[in-house]
């Protein structure tokens, strides 16, 4: 059953980006952004309304608002360019490749922005994943295309501001909800794309039967199966297994438009995805490797307090053990920076 589940949440979330470029020859960005995000926030509203109204008791302004600004980073700036890359002509496998190494990047900025320790091999893993997303790059505007140069820069933006959006959700205190979350940025993402779309006057939705069908393919199958896969597998398996699905979805979806839209995947190609796979087996590899020494190291520790304590603590004796585990449950410790659920065009 997990194989299946992660067969086809890579298959869901890849399908983001092969429903952006179905729906990128018959309107403009904004046009098909705001018809994804509008029926999307309808239904969300309406659940948050009924079925999940205790999920919102107890949020101040301030941490919706925080979320607003997060799903304006992770959802609207970034697929915006995203989706705008691809309608430039930048192939599906190379804006995939590209929004790849966000955990990477976000990883090698924790330490100057959160103070936390970045080891040589994210730095090593960074490398690659970077040469990677140059390899591929170079191979796809070498093929002929016409895209002009400055159109690869876009999903770069993208991604940083993606990146942007991890850092400014990890400095929350605050556990949202995950029905919470996608609700305020899909009605943050209707907004912004909506007025967007009236601003340049491509509110009216063409009648091409293409781009409804690319409307209902990224509500139905990117949004709510990519999203609820991603959820599914991360409480049946965990973030570790999570983010090292998240790392195939470059080659399924570089193959995937090979194989419908004619998109270039030559040798180059092939290296650039390699080196990508590389650069995650390596930080993945090195994270594991770190979590069990740390482990070890918290057991060793606990064992040394148990030899220290004595066999019979009277009634008096302070509870030192369970006073640590009140005081760590009470504060939010720093959590480790990794892809956020929104992140994609799988996502909300």
């Amino acid at each position: 059953m997990n194989i299946l589940l992660s067969i086809a949440f890579v298959g869901a979330w890849s399908s983001g980006f092969i429903g952006a470029k179905l729906g990128s020859g018959s309107a403009p960005t904004v046009t098909l952004l705001m018809w994804r995000f509008l029926p999307l926030a309808l239904v969300l509203g309406v659940v948050a309304l009924t079925a999940t109204r205790a999920s919102w008791r107890g949020l101040t302004p301030r941490v919706l608002v925080r979320q607003a600004a997060v799903g304006a980073l992770s959802q609207s700036g970034y697929l915006l360019t995203v989706y705008y890359a691809i309608e430039l002509g930048v192939s599906s496998g190379t804006t995939a490749l590209i929004d790849g190494t966000q955990p990477l990047v976000a990883g090698a900025l924790a330490g100057p922005l959160l103070g936390l320790p970045v080891s040589r091999r994210q730095w090593l893993g960074l490398g690659l994943g970077v040469t990677g997303v140059a390899v591929v790059t170079v191979a796809d505007a070498g093929a002929g295309t016409g895209v002009a140069w400055w159109a690869y820069l876009v999903p770069f933006l993208g991604m940083l501001s993606l990146v942007a959006a991890t850092f400014l959700d990890r400095r929350s205190r605050t556990d949202v909800r995950p029905m919470v979350s996608m609700t305020v940025h899909a009605v943050t993402s209707a907004v912004v794309f909506t007025a967007l779309a009236a601003a340049t006057g491509a509110v009216t939705p063409p009648a091409s039967g293409s781009f409804w069908t690319a409307v209902v393919w990224l509500v139905v199958l990117s949004t709510f199966g990519g999203y609820g896969l991603y959820w599914l597998i991360l409480r049946r398996s965990g973030v570790t297994k999570v983010n090292t699905l998240m790392f195939l979805m470059a080659p399924v979806t570089a193959v995937w438009g090979a194989l419908m839209f004619g998109e270039p995947f030559g040798t180059q190609t092939v290296v650039g995805l390699a080196l990508g796979l590389l650069a995650v087996a390596v930080v993945h590899r090195g994270d594991r490797h770190d979590h069990h020494s740390h482990h070890d190291r918290d057991d060793r520790h606990l064992d040394d307090q148990d030899r220290q304590q004595p066999p019979a603590p009277g009634p008096f004796t302070p509870r030192r053990s369970g006073w640590h585990r009140a005081r760590s449950s009470s504060r939010r410790p720093e959590r480790p920076v990794r892809a956020t659920p929104t992140a994609g065009p799988g996502s909300g």
